[in-house]
């Protein structure tokens, strides 16, 4: 993640909590109390954000805390292990505590969901992907997160790539005609998708020679008949209805991509305890 953006982020929450101060931590502990806590796996789970996000938050609050034992992004917990540990002062420690929780727990659900998929097609030449379907203003840390759980990004916001969905096709009129009209706007070093909903659509990108071609809401058996369409010509990306029942037949029909937009918009949060030594 680019440190400049998240610190910008993390101050933000930081100030949403604390508004004026922390009146019960004020009232009672003064600037000298000092302690110790770990942050503790309760569930099985895969790791993400305890350097990245849980310690820059709490630095924010005192930059003379001390942390240890922070456990890597992308590891693989067990209900116990102690994710990290935080000496210092009691004040920040409280005022960080419940910011930390809230996005180390939800970014760990994000890794953990995500890396459950990449498990499903483990063996296969098949990569799972996110979408743009996150949570406003959380996008750079949950992209962050798929990544830790084993999963790759697609584009990051509008601005990254071309990719025409069914709405431009409709309100442009044809694959073709939006296919040209993009390639006559954006520099030759962007790739072109395109959103299929049928084998028609199939064979009309590969008319236009489109780079990357979505197969969206097929059927197994409609994804293997695309798949032998487009023989090497494009780059194949599914979506549309994959959950973890049906994402190893889909990857098996021979798609290089799948794309979940379940990664980040589904995932439950994990459970971490902030406890006192």
């Amino acid at each position: 993640m680019d440190t400049f953006l998240l610190d910008n982020h993390l101050r933000h929450f930081l100030r949403e909590d604390l508004e004026h101060g922390d009146i019960t931590t004020d009232a009672i502990f003064d600037d000298q109390a000092t302690g110790s806590v770990t942050l503790r796996a309760r569930e099985p789970m895969v790791t993400a954000g305890m350097e990245q996000v849980a310690a820059r938050v709490f630095r924010m609050l005192d930059t003379n805390l001390k942390f240890a034992g922070m456990t890597p992004d992308g590891q693989k917990v067990q209900p116990g292990h102690i994710l990290m540990t935080i000496q210092g002062s009691v004040r920040a420690i409280l005022r960080g505590e419940r910011v930390a929780l809230n996005l180390v727990q939800h970014l760990c659900g994000i890794a953990t969901h995500t890396s459950r998929f990449v498990d499903a097609v483990k063996g296969l030449d098949t990569r799972i992907v996110d979408t743009r379907k996150t949570t406003p203003g959380l996008r750079m840390l949950e992209k962050y997160a798929v990544r830790a759980g084993g999963g790759s990004n697609h584009r990051y916001s509008l601005s990254d790539g071309v990719l025409i969905k069914d709405n431009h096709i409709a309100a442009c009129g044809s694959i073709s005609r939006a296919v040209a009209r993009a390639r006559n706007a954006v520099p030759h070093t962007i790739n072109i998708e395109v959103e299929t909903d049928t084998l028609d659509q199939v064979q009309e990108c590969l008319d236009c020679g489109v780079g990357i071609i979505m197969l969206d809401n097929m059927d197994t058996a409609t994804l293997c008949e695309a798949v032998a369409m487009i023989n090497g010509k494009a780059l194949v990306e599914a979506s549309g209805g994959v959950n973890l029942t049906t994402v190893r037949a889909i990857a098996e029909t021979g798609v290089d991509i799948i794309s979940i937009g379940g990664l980040t918009h589904s995932a439950p949060s994990c459970d971490i305890g902030l406890d006192w030594e």
